[in-house]
């Protein structure tokens, strides 16, 4: 059975993990950041373990398209609190940055795993997780938050998606990153129209790179609005079906919001597998 190495952890990978939010900017594009207050932080992030996260993921900068870039130090003063907590609950934890200095200071605090928007492009920050135990996520973005999307443009979004991720994995691989730490995102939304998105979505295993684990983050993003015309507090049914169809297209962790309705549209969805041909 594959497994992915997070940290001291095992993650069996024979069913979809689930990863929970835990969103500490002040300016979340889904309305749910906890910006400084460190106890509503806690408990939201409680609250998606008592409700079936496997994975817990904390974000300290916003990467919303139009996003200002939050300082370092800033970052830091909103992450550590609540990291050094969580991480004696005894549960994995990723930390979403891009930024090495912050990968070392998480890593030091306990994280298990980096969920990096930038794929470890930023100067050190391969060599701020290669020593370590974590599991990183590669994630593909074209441009930087605050322009991506203005007119993203492709030839061949599939194709060049899947390329970026193969040479980050490469390089990964060249680090001493063992690729049983990696984790693969094509990055819906980010730099990408509904269109491109769409299209991804559809060849979700063909953007994958020596069967790596992929992740798939929809919940609540703007793509589905663009489908459902719903706002964005709206658009809890939107999520729950994009995660398990991509569950069903082969992800391997799902970034959600929602853990709660996730983990039952996956336990009906792995009954009916189970079942299939047994009456």
């Amino acid at each position: 059975m594959p497994e992915l190495h997070c940290g001291g952890f095992r993650l069996p990978l024979d069913r979809p993990l689930i990863m929970g939010i835990v969103n500490l900017t002040p300016d979340s594009f889904a309305g749910d950041g906890m910006g400084s207050d460190v106890g509503r932080a806690l408990r939201h992030a409680r609250n998606q373990l008592d409700a079936g996260a496997d994975i817990l993921d904390i974000g300290a900068e916003s990467s919303r398209p139009g996003a200002i870039p939050t300082p370092e130090d800033e970052e830091l003063r909103r992450l550590l609190p609540v990291l050094r907590e969580i991480a004696g609950w005894g549960v994995p934890v990723s930390v979403d940055t891009y930024k090495p200095a912050v990968m070392r200071a998480a890593l030091a605090e306990g994280a298990a795993m980096i969920n990096d928007i930038s794929a470890l492009g930023r100067p050190d920050a391969t060599a701020a997780v290669a020593a370590s135990d974590c599991a990183v996520c590669l994630m593909h973005m074209q441009g930087e938050p605050g322009t991506m999307q203005n007119a993203p443009r492709y030839g061949d979004v599939v194709g060049e998606v899947r390329g970026f991720l193969a040479a980050r994995v490469a390089a990964a691989r060249a680090a001493g990153i063992d690729g049983r730490r990696l984790v693969l995102d094509p990055g819906f939304g980010f730099g990408k129209n509904l269109q491109h998105n769409l299209a991804l979505f559809r060849a979700l295993t063909a953007t994958g790179v020596d069967d790596l684990p992929m992740l798939v983050g929809v919940s609540r993003k703007s793509m589905l609005g663009a489908i459902t015309g719903r706002p964005v507090g709206q658009r809890l049914a939107a999520s729950i079906a994009a995660a398990t169809l991509a569950a069903l297209k082969g992800a391997k962790i799902l970034r959600v919001h929602d853990v709660a309705e996730t983990r039952d549209a996956l336990a009906v969805l792995a009954a009916i597998d189970e079942g299939v041909g047994n009456e």
